[in-house]
């Protein structure tokens, strides 16, 4: 194992994940609402402080976590993980509770991942998106959470992305949720959210 495996993580463990615990809920409840999520962790590149903050507080070892081969050249990242959080690394899109998208213009397609089941919809993958740039400004959404209309929009992003979230709605409850973030920022489209229009 690497000493970059072997960063420190939450320095105080408990508040601290109970805060990005927090920050991830109101993302989720807020759809398109961006917000600041500091963080003082330094994982191994390119895994950004504000993904590992997440998942240091989402994933345990009951969890799955998928990785895209960006984040997968570097071993470090999955040492990283698995020290800090104990969950499983896994190359089966389809058996991750968790996804993280270090190269968002060539993720895989959103159907790709686990979207639940009838019975058990929160069998799903949660996608933690790593972006350069958070707007109010380009698609436009409304669901629950959306006081009628909200702009919202993630760059880079696939060419296709407006019709992948809205094949993604689609299958409600069944679906993926979305979580993006910057260096500082947090930002949530879960599957409830339906996209009406795009820039």
């Amino acid at each position: 194992m690497s000493v970059e495996a072997i960063e420190r993580g939450f320095a105080d463990p408990v508040h601290d994940a109970q805060k990005v615990f927090r920050a991830a809920l109101d993302a989720m409840a807020h759809p398109g609402r961006i917000a600041r999520l500091a963080s003082s962790l330094t994982p191994p590149s390119p895994l950004l402080g504000t993904s590992a903050s997440l998942l240091l507080a989402l994933a345990d070892y009951e969890t799955s976590i998928w990785l895209d081969d960006t984040l997968s050249e570097n071993p470090a990242v999955s040492d990283f993980l698995r020290f800090h959080t104990g969950a499983r690394l896994t190359r089966q899109r389809r058996e991750a509770d968790f996804a993280v998208i270090a190269a968002p213009a060539d993720m895989p397609a959103l159907a790709t991942f686990a979207e639940g089941t009838p019975e058990y919809p929160d069998r799903s993958t949660t996608l933690i998106v790593q972006v350069e740039a958070l707007a109010n400004h380009g698609w436009h959404f409304s669901g629950p959470g959306i006081r009628e209309r909200m702009a919202f929009s993630a760059a880079p992003a696939p060419a296709d992305f407006p019709q992948q979230l809205a094949a993604n709605r689609a299958h409600f409850p069944r679906g993926v949720d979305l979580i993006f973030v910057t260096s500082v920022e947090i930002a949530a489209l879960p599957r409830s959210t339906r996209i009406v229009e795009s820039a």
